[in-house]
């Protein structure tokens, strides 16, 4: 059963401060002994662009000697990473082998709502779904996970997550690290919580109020399946593909010898240039690559902060006495070193201007914590409300219609908590977070963002979707998601 540690901030603090405990944080660190799991490489061009995946239950020892039930896609927990080509057409077959309905969501991929894996899309057990993928945008990391509604949190804490590397050939114009597990590595970023036995259970039945309005935070870092691994890099330049598939964690990434290191990607591709930081927020479902400097040869550790978002109850240090835990380990070896040489640009995205859009619209995203003690009382085992401008998802309603070809200004405001915004089926660019311009690695393309107060976003729409597949928008929070917090959207 899956132990939990409650917390609050903001109005809920008041209200329910007796049960919280202060001293919430990630366990002691684990030595880190496990070499850095690798998933699987599916290059579908070398096997006839046709990629064949398998829903399936497993037993994975996230401790060692202590295996536990998991999910995986054609694994016993995660996924393959699957690499694609623009303009490629990929065949998927997707078989459901678990004995609950899933979806295969194909999270940033531009694809139409009859293709996007979303609530609408189940697939049954034992049922198989067929979709072509037609891969038509610029190079960047992209993911794929269910996304059935009310069960969405469960099975991507249970281990259904993978990755897909969409390539253009730009990697190789910009003398950028490629070799996919040598100096080019997936880094699936997750938090778990583990009972004596080593278990992770999750149970739907068993959340409350408090886990719905704050999202199951786990007390252990997991990075690709492992807790605190080793990876053994070139002593070189090298590419890391962040991936946050937390529940509702946010990491605050650093090198424990403060390094600077470069940004070279967001959630929809590359940025103009490397932007060069110190610190790397990355909230659930946002993905950077960044490079790393590796030639001087020091072994280092990746460390995660506080949850700033969560104010006094996102500490992780066990005891308090320190602000950073470890969440794995680098150790460059004495391989030939592959790239040494940070690009001075990169590429351009696609302009797109804000006299562009057709309209202007609103979106308040409320999980209950600031209603009036009244009005929580009502629903004890909810909080008081959980949805987008007053409403909780409803699958028979349309809540958008959209023009094809269009743009559009979308102003969200986060009401008590911060959330982590996600709009299926388009990409945007951030106009603005707080009333100010974007950080610089913020100013590319993107599909998700955290929204603590307010921000402003140029919508794109290129892909359309009907009132019997449409495109969703929702909080990436999994437990807002699954409690109403989300809405849909056509695009004709």
């Amino acid at each position: 059963m899956l132990t939990r540690r409650h917390f609050a901030i903001g109005c809920g603090a008041f209200a329910s401060s007796a049960i919280f405990d202060a001293g919430f944080g990630f366990s002691d660190p684990v030595p880190a002994r496990t070499h850095l799991p690798i998933p699987m490489l599916i290059d579908a061009a070398k096997q006839g662009k046709a990629v064949s995946l398998k829903v399936m239950s497993g037993r994975h020892a996230f401790i060692e000697g202590k295996p536990t039930g998991t999910y995986g896609y054609s694994a016993p927990v995660l996924g393959p990473v699957i690499r694609v080509g623009r303009g490629d057409e990929v065949q998927v077959t997707v078989e459901n082998t678990l004995d609950t309905v899933t979806t295969v969501h194909w999270h940033g991929l531009l694809a139409p709502g009859y293709n996007d894996g979303g609530p609408q899309q189940l697939i049954k057990p034992r049922e198989i779904w067929r979709p072509v993928l037609k891969i038509n945008q610029p190079a960047t990391t992209l993911w794929f996970h269910p996304h059935p509604h009310h069960d969405t949190a469960r099975q991507i804490y249970m281990g259904l997550t993978g990755l897909i590397i969409l390539d253009d050939g730009s990697d190789a114009r910009l003398n950028l690290p490629r070799t996919y597990g040598v100096d080019d590595l997936p880094i699936i970023l997750q938090d778990r919580s583990f009972d004596s036995e080593g278990s992770i259970g999750y149970d739907n039945k068993e959340l409350n109020a408090l886990d719905i309005a704050y999202g199951a935070r786990g007390d252990s870092v997991i990075v690709n399946g492992a807790i605190a691994p080793i990876a053994k890099i070139p002593a070189s330049l090298v590419r890391l593909r962040l991936l946050n598939a937390a529940n509702a964690q946010n990491f605050d990434l650093r090198f424990k010898d403060r390094r600077t290191f470069y940004v070279i990607t967001s959630d929809g591709g590359f940025l103009p240039a490397p932007v060069a930081v110190t610190q790397l927020m990355i909230s659930p479902a946002e993905r950077f690559e960044i490079l790393v400097d590796f030639t001087d040869g020091k072994a280092v550790a990746l460390e995660t902060g506080p949850d700033k978002e969560m104010g006094e109850f996102g500490r992780v240090a066990p005891d308090g006495s320190a602000d950073y835990v470890p969440v794995m380990q680098f150790e460059p070896t004495q391989t030939r070193s592959l790239v040494k040489r940070v690009p001075d640009r990169l590429i351009e995205p696609a302009a797109v201007t804000l006299g562009s859009a057709v309209r202007r619209r609103q979106f308040v995203l409320d999980s209950g914590l600031c209603a009036g003690r009244q009005q929580a009382d009502l629903h004890k085992d909810m909080p008081a409300l959980i949805g987008i401008n007053g409403r909780a998802f409803d699958p028979a309603r349309i809540d958008v219609e959209t023009k094809l070809g269009t743009t559009e200004i979308w102003e969200i405001t986060s009401i008590g908590m911060a959330h982590p915004f996600h709009i299926h089926g388009a990409l945007f660019r951030i106009v603005s977070i707080e009333g100010a311009p974007p950080p610089a690695h913020l100013t590319g393309w993107k599909d998700t963002v955290l929204v603590e107060d307010k921000a402003e976003l140029l919508v794109a729409f290129n892909q359309p979707a009907t009132r019997e597949h449409p495109f969703m928008y929702h909080c990436h929070i999994l437990e807002h998601e699954d409690a109403g917090l989300m809405g849909q959207y056509v695009c004709t």
